[in-house]
């Protein structure tokens, strides 16, 4: 399988964030435009994101390891910004394609990287999240091309684990005071 072109510039990026995932026991999952690349269809996207299952206290060895691989802060006070806000604002500096990292905490954050494995494509290996957990937060986002996405995704797997999506969407749906977030949900997967 070749790499599909709109992804090729974020290579090196990817692989260097899928290193640094290595180097934390891979502790995490790329998720965002790209993981949608690989587990749907290929779409623009101008970053690449990803979940690692990090305390604020793993902030500063993580930070050293990531300018190992070209990976360093685009904001002043990184560390003090993730700790507040549990997200790191990165940058890939080989490529200048941004990278954003939010340190996992929720219950789903676990079982997603749990769940989550490593899959190949044009000697790239990435870790990512099942299309079932990716619909999750693509559902939680909630952007007109996370609904997009989500209908991507479930056209390509018609067996989706539609329980457990409805089971965290449902969830999550409460919290963000929003009831009929699998109603909406459930109607683009059909």
């Amino acid at each position: 399988m070749k790499l599909n072109k709109s992804l090729e510039p974020f290579r090196a990026a990817i692989e260097s964030l899928q290193r640094l995932l290595h180097e934390f026991d891979n502790r995490g999952v790329i998720i965002g435009g790209v993981a949608v690349g690989f587990l749907g269809k290929p779409r623009f996207t101008a970053d690449v994101d990803a979940v690692f299952l990090l305390s604020v206290t793993d902030i500063p060895k993580f930070l050293s390891l990531a300018q190992a691989e070209n990976i360093i802060p685009r904001i002043q006070n990184a560390e003090a910004f993730a700790q507040k806000n549990r997200v790191l604002l990165l940058r890939h500096s080989s490529t200048d394609i941004d990278i954003d990292i939010s340190l996992g905490i929720l219950p789903f954050e676990h079982e997603m990287v749990e769940r989550a494995s490593t899959k190949s494509f044009a000697d790239l290996s990435i870790r990512l999240p099942t299309p079932e957990d990716l619909i999750i937060m693509k559902a939680i986002a909630h952007r007109p091309k996370d609904l997009e996405d989500i209908r991507t995704i479930a056209d390509k797997y018609s067996n989706l684990d539609t329980k457990r999506i409805e089971e965290w969407v449902k969830s999550f749906g409460q919290v963000l005071e929003k009831p009929g977030l699998w109603d909406e949900v459930k109607l683009l997967m059909k």
